[in-house]
């Protein structure tokens, strides 16, 4: 088998075709807990960092955004409220049972009106050119298949003067940081998967997949390669987590 047609499903190597299908059953095993494992998992911060990524958005009332990989809709919900009724917000996910939960969810909540979903595969974005004001992904770009592909969709898909943010775990910046953060992905992780979802392997794969993701410098040159301009991150939690954003000039 040749590279062309092989990549990675955390440290597995698989047939290109199998990724998507593979990682679409890691989330539907934990769709109906996936808020609670967020939580659990990074003791809530992860709230910090979705509240940094909208302000880095500028995002403002009337505007049309995209979230890819919106999970149950976290960054989607809070882009609803800045747009206001006059905006768009398209909540989207490959995997239709994070889509569901996140659409009963965002009814629960009473967020209708201006939030529309759309199963999308971010390697092929259904929408046209310059349609966007702002696109984000939050902790979905490491298990897409193709990635420079999928930032060259995100970038198409924006109108000039836009942004993307991606919203991802990555490299810590020291090694004491980095092996204490081995042990807890490797151990805990998995543990708390099969103590809250009875699935332990699943977040044994999301572990390995962080591992394999591009670092911090890696993922700025890519989203350059894609045509975005002016491209930076915001690192967190001692570089475990980073903010890329790039614009569209």
């Amino acid at each position: 088998m040749s590279d062309e047609k092989i990549t990675h499903f955390g440290y597995q190597q698989v047939p290109v075709e199998e990724k998507a299908s593979r990682v679409r059953a890691v989330f539907d095993s934990v769709a109906s807990r996936y808020d609670l494992m967020n939580d659990l998992m990074s003791l809530g911060i992860h709230r910090l960092w979705k509240r940094h990524t909208i302000e880095l958005s500028g995002v403002r009332h009337g505007q049309r955004v995209l979230d890819l990989a919106s999970g149950t809709g976290d960054l989607a919900e809070r882009f609803a409220g800045i747009v206001g009724p006059g905006g768009e917000v398209i909540m989207s996910d490959i995997n239709a049972a994070m889509l569901r939960e996140g659409r009963e969810r965002m009814i629960n909540r009473g967020r209708v009106g201006n939030l529309h979903y759309v199963l999308i595969n971010a390697e092929q974005i259904p929408f046209p050119a310059d349609h966007f004001d702002c696109v984000t992904i939050g902790f979905g770009l490491r298990n897409v298949t193709h990635k420079q592909r999928a930032l060259e969709e995100m970038q198409r898909v924006l109108r000039p003067g836009g942004r993307a943010l991606i919203l991802e775990f990555s490299h810590p910046l020291s090694k004491p940081l980095s092996k204490a953060y081995d042990l807890y992905s490797f151990s805990v992780l998995p543990t708390l998967g099969r103590l809250v979802v009875n699935d332990p392997e699943s977040y044994r794969y999301l572990a390995e997949s962080i591992r394999m993701h591009p670092d911090q410098e890696t993922l700025r040159a890519m989203m350059e390669t894609a045509g975005f301009e002016r491209c930076d991150y915001y690192n967190h939690s001692g570089g475990i987590v980073a903010i890329h954003r790039g614009f569209k000039l």
